[in-house]
């Protein structure tokens, strides 16, 4: 002991040198905080309890023998441990009947969930038949459920992904908020309901894009994404389908040319959309072993959101001729909002800096619910139009004569 007290630090680290390679880092450790525990100052005993003579002494007064006892069991034992903050196991966290909801919904990215349902609305609204309130309700509700379900699955098989990242470690998933056989099993009765809805309530078209796209994102898109970069051109697949599914439900078929618009302008706008999420989110993806483009490859990244804002313009200027809109859509604002998209697009290939990145996303989000919103409103005053020049033409036949209306034996045979 005088040794250690002399020497110090010196001589501990003299005797770590010396150790043979079997001695642990633990026991490392506590010799180097003895070492410091002998250089820091003088030498402190722990203390003892006082004896009843010494608490006479101290006090004046003698002191009960009951007291005595208590002291001294209260009192630690000499060399022991005091237990500071002593934690037991907890249990896990188990959800109430009122939390389930907003579990739910945290469960189903309940944003994203929003925004993949607009979509197919917005594509029945877009669809030349007449509206009809029971498929429209029930292509939301089948639509929401299957995209609930999808992102359900995503999050049950990126739990330990997700807990390294800083965007998606607050999940519910992830926080044990709910397991994940309860998470398979919301989801297994959400694609379940969601399906049976969009086939009965619509028709058996929409049934099978709906399941096709829940396939896509778990199967395909999930899984590519620690694998190859082209996981983004498959999840663009996956969110293009959603207006599809609203013009099947609206006539269908899908067979028209028009009803490819609406999702291949969504297929290009979710390039710069996530490019632009990516590049602000890389060093978290990176974390993550997510192999995304905006890690593995900037300079693709770049080239391809500028390539797709580019090929948002030409898209709307090409809507009038697949018979969707009048050129009033082209006039009307799309020219504009897709101009800026475009310039955004240009500044984050020139610059390649988050404050462009987030720019560029934040403004994807704006772009598409007023390009979408063009969208229908152009195709819904072209139906009207339609509408207005057919009424016309049945009021002309109406007055003509009983006998000019009536056909003839050859025509009626």
């Amino acid at each position: 002991m005088w040794f250690v007290a002399n020497h110090g630090r010196r001589a501990i680290s003299r005797l770590l040198v010396s150790t043979p390679s079997c001695a642990t880092p633990r026991l490392q450790r506590d010799a180097l905080r003895s070492a410091r525990f002998c250089t820091s100052g003088p030498t402190v005993t722990p203390a003892t309890p006082p004896t009843p003579s010494q608490a006479t002494q101290q006090h004046g007064t003698a002191s009960s023998p009951a007291v005595a006892a208590s002291g001294a069991a209260a009192a630690p034992a000499v060399g022991a441990v005091p237990a500071v903050g002593r934690r037991g196991w907890k249990p896990m966290y188990q959800p109430n009947l009122k939390d389930l909801p907003d579990l739910y919904l945290k469960l189903s990215k309940s944003r994203l969930t929003s925004l993949v349902v607009i979509t197919a609305m917005a594509g029945y609204v877009a669809g030349p038949a007449s509206f009809h309130w029971l498929p429209f309700l029930a292509l939301s509700a089948g639509t929401g459920l299957c995209s609930a379900a999808a992102n359900a699955v995503n999050q049950t098989m990126e739990i330990p992904y997700d807990a390294q990242m800083a965007r998606t470690r607050s999940r519910v998933l992830v926080r044990a908020q709910l397991s994940p056989l309860h998470s398979a099993c919301f989801a297994a009765t959400s694609v379940t309901t969601g399906t049976a809805l969009l086939t009965f309530g619509c028709n058996p078209l929409t049934g099978m894009l709906g399941f096709l796209n829940f396939i896509l994102y778990t199967s395909a898109y999930t899984p590519l994404k620690r694998m190859t970069i082209w996981n983004t051109w498959v999840g663009s697949v996956v969110g293009a389908l959603p207006p599809l599914m609203g013009w099947a439900a609206c006539t269908g078929s899908i067979t028209h040319p028009a009803a490819w618009i609406m999702p291949l302008v969504l297929y290009s706008w979710q390039f710069p959309h996530f490019h632009g999420l990516s590049w602000a989110r890389r060093d978290d993806y990176s974390r993550g072993g997510y192999v995304m483009t905006a890690v593995t490859d900037p300079a693709m990244c770049r080239r391809v959101a500028l390539r797709h804002c580019a090929a948002l313009l030409g898209l709307g200027m090409l809507v009038p001729f697949a018979g969707l809109t009048s050129w009033w859509f082209v006039c009307g604002g799309a020219a504009v909002v897709n101009g800026y998209f475009t310039y955004l697009g240009w500044q984050f290939y020139r610059q390649s800096n988050v404050q462009s990145a987030r720019k560029l996303f934040q403004f994807s989000l704006l772009h598409l619910i007023v390009l979408m919103g063009l969208l229908v409103i152009g195709a819904v005053a072209k139906d009207a139009t339609c509408v207005g020049h057919s009424w016309s033409s049945k009021n002309t036949e109406s007055d003509s004569s009983p006998a000019e209306q009536q056909d003839s034996p050859a025509e009626a045979a």
